[in-house]
């Protein structure tokens, strides 16, 4: 009876001892998953490029892009046709670190050496093939893409410089890359005193001084006074003398001026003597 009853007790306390060690198992199980899941490389999933990752012509900024030019708006502004994403677009695009006088802004006269420096432009790039060099920042607050045109093999910002059409201007960084050469160019220019050089004062850091511009001309000679040319009447003549009054015949040192002698007209004799302004 003792011995049924230890076994029992045996085999109670094994299947205990089973059951627990076997919660262990699965406890650990789960903290090993828990902890270190390491995914496959296989699985690592890498977006698709959006549209905002896609380049467009004003983020390539270290190359040089073909471009036709649409139309010479003035010396240093342009517009331009390109092609982007297979599609003909336009832009205005504005000079970098150069400035021509004004002749297209409707609240400002028309700036001296302005028409020039447009003609100029307009002689060497209209329907002309070009290429465009943006700096860092690319369009300024009007929305004109900021750039230096190349027009053949030369850079049109320097021809300006060159050729006394433009002062150095708009220096803002980082715009800057050619702002140095740009100032030796525009001192070469200055030595030559050529077109916006050509007037003392005129091209200033500050911008353009109309007011410095005169006209360099000889004074045209004052006309000599000539004397009044006399009414021809029965009385008087041809005389080429003439007063109005006796008031003013009396202060040129005539007077008693009898009929037929220079200055003397009808109207000057009151008392029809045949002499007026009598002393």
């Amino acid at each position: 009876m003792l011995e049924e009853k230890f076994k029992k007790l045996l085999f109670g306390t094994i299947i205990c001892l089973i059951v627990f060690l076997a919660g262990c198992a699965q406890e650990t199980s789960n903290r090993t998953i828990a902890i270190s899941p390491v995914p496959s490389p296989a699985t690592t999933v890498i977006p698709a490029p959006t549209a905002e990752t896609v380049t467009s012509i004003t983020t390539a900024s270290n190359r040089l892009i073909p471009a036709k030019i649409v139309r010479v708006v003035d010396g240093d502004t342009m517009k331009v046709s390109f092609e982007e994403s297979g599609k003909v677009k336009e832009a205005t695009i504005r000079l970098l670190l150069v400035d021509t006088p004004e002749s297209v802004d409707p609240e400002k006269p028309v700036q001296p050496f302005a028409l020039e420096a447009s003609q100029y432009a307009k002689d060497i790039l209209t329907d002309k093939e070009v290429k465009l060099e943006l700096d860092v920042s690319e369009r300024d607050k009007y929305g004109r893409l900021l750039c230096y045109l190349y027009i053949g093999d030369k850079m049109f910002n320097e021809m300006l410089l060159e050729n006394g059409y433009a002062r150095v201007a708009y220096v803002y960084p980082p715009n800057v890359k050619y702002v140095d050469k740009f100032r030796e160019i525009q001192k070469a220019a200055q030595l030559k005193g050529i077109n916006i050089w050509s007037v003392e004062n005129y091209a200033q850091e500050d911008g353009y001084h109309e007011n410095a511009v005169k006209v360099k001309a000889s004074p045209s000679p004052s006309p000599s006074p000539t004397a009044k040319q006399a009414p021809t009447t029965e009385s008087d003549g041809n005389s080429n003398v003439y007063y109005n009054n006796c008031t003013e015949a009396k202060a040129a040192g005539a007077y008693n001026i009898k009929k037929g002698q220079p200055g003397y007209s009808a109207k000057l004799d009151k008392d029809n003597d045949g002499v007026a302004c009598e002393k």
